[in-house]
């Protein structure tokens, strides 16, 4: 179900940002699909680490995570 809505969400996306290219220009819509896109990512990864709490996974931070997988 997640999978469909996320492909939903992109499908919208890219309906509306023809549109807004359409009217406004290639750079507008450009600024407006990295806008929505980026907002549908931050969600995506706080839904992800609120699941890995909810199993007692250990959260850390983007420095503590860049500092593991670089050892």
């Amino acid at each position: 179900m997640k999978r469909f809505q996320q492909k939903a969400v992109i499908m919208v996306v890219m309906v509306v940002g023809s549109l807004i290219g359409t009217f406004k220009g290639q750079e507008a819509k450009q600024k407006w699909m990295f806008k929505i896109l980026s907002k549908q990512d931050e969600k995506q990864s706080r839904s992800v680490r609120k699941a890995e709490l909810r199993k007692g996974k250990v959260l850390l931070d983007d420095i503590e995570m860049a500092a593991y997988h670089n050892s």
